[in-house]
């Protein structure tokens, strides 16, 4: 076709060329690999130094206690890893995160209130509405990023006090605890006692995602829009209609976190998921990802989250007052971001 790539396959450019399909050039995957093994260092030096500071850290306890927090962040780090590969932002999960759960609350709690409906039903309408409330969420900010050429950080900055604000206006400001008993039993639920059932989901959804982004055309074409949008048109790649995609699953995992938070609560609140986008955003960082997008992994992310979660619940532990927390969080993702610098600074010198 006189040279030109056709709709919907890859050009073989010079930076197509070190490719493997599904996932990007191998170069920068061992790159990637590097960045990871550092990283889960952090992470162990951390619980090292949580351990010895408190006997109470490693405890059975605290383990279902971090997991189950790192829960609703993983899921918002796995959707925001999409965005931020593709050159985006979304600062709208949090909110996005209390609105699906508050949505999804109101409506069971008027199925469930009437009698007339079984508990498993009212409990399956509910997280099929959450769930469907995120991704219309995530539709909106993709069509508006890509269709009408809004910049990310504008658009999900409106949607985040757009969703912030229904979430409160559903009921008053108030939570919504008139829930199907199964909510609770779900959200609290072990398996052998130390893997609570959200965070068997979020591990499942990870590993999916894991794959996606390393192995497939999604994946590629995630990685090719935020290396080089106009490459990837010129490719042949239908980017408006791939930027959607991504930003409809971003909020489909809020959708899905706001579920998990809502079982492990049994209830619904709408202060559900404030400030969760910037740890999301923190994690997906610390864990590798550039902010100018083409670079990031899922596995880079969930340890990124892991770093957050055993941040957050370890200086609780230690008796460190919960101000400090943001700022810990804080220290971490500049001191992250900034040797991350410097590896890439050695590297293009070579």
């Amino acid at each position: 076709m006189n040279g030109q790539a056709r709709v919907g396959e890859r050009a073989s450019s010079p930076a197509e060329s070190n490719r493997e399909p599904g996932g990007p050039p191998r170069a920068a995957r061992a790159l990637s690999l590097l960045r990871e093994g550092w990283i889960f260092g952090v992470l162990v030096a951390i619980v090292i130094a949580f351990s010895i500071a408190s006997p109470n850290f490693l405890t059975q306890a605290n383990w279902l206690n971090t997991s189950s927090t790192a829960t609703e962040v993983l899921l918002l780090a796995v959707g925001q890893t999409f965005v931020i590969v593709s050159g985006g932002i979304d600062l709208s999960v949090g909110a996005t995160l209390g609105l699906s759960g508050m949505v999804g609350a109101w409506v069971m709690a008027h199925f469930f209130g009437t009698g007339g409906t079984p508990g498993g039903v009212v409990t399956a309408i509910g997280v099929l509405v959450a769930i469907l409330v995120g991704a219309l969420a995530g539709a909106i900010n993709g069509t508006l990023i890509s269709r009408y050429a809004i910049p990310p950080f504008v658009v999900t900055l409106g949607t985040l006090g757009i969703g912030t604000g229904l979430a409160d206006l559903i009921s008053n400001g108030q939570e919504i605890s008139t829930l199907p008993p199964l909510i609770g039993n779900i959200g609290n639920a072990n398996i052998a006692g130390w893997i609570p059932v959200p965070v068997l989901v979020a591990a499942v959804i990870s590993l999916a995602a894991g794959v996606a982004l390393a192995r497939t055309r999604f994946g590629t074409y995630t990685y090719t829009i935020g290396d080089n949008r106009q490459a990837a048109v010129r490719a042949g790649i239908n980017d408006r209609r791939h930027l959607t995609k991504v930003y409809v699953l971003s909020g489909l995992l809020a959708g899905v976190a706001g579920v998990t938070v809502m079982t492990r609560l049994g209830a619904a609140s709408p202060t559900s998921g404030s400030n969760d986008e910037l740890n999301a955003i923190a994690a997906v960082v610390i864990g590798g990802a550039s902010l100018f997008g083409g670079r990031g992994t899922i596995v880079g992310s969930v340890i990124g989250t892991c770093i957050i979660s055993v941040l957050l619940t370890g200086l609780i532990i230690v008796n460190v007052p919960p101000f400090w927390q943001l700022v810990a969080v804080g220290v971490v993702l500049i001191a992250a971001v900034y040797i991350d610098q410097l590896g890439s600074r050695g590297t293009n010198n070579q």
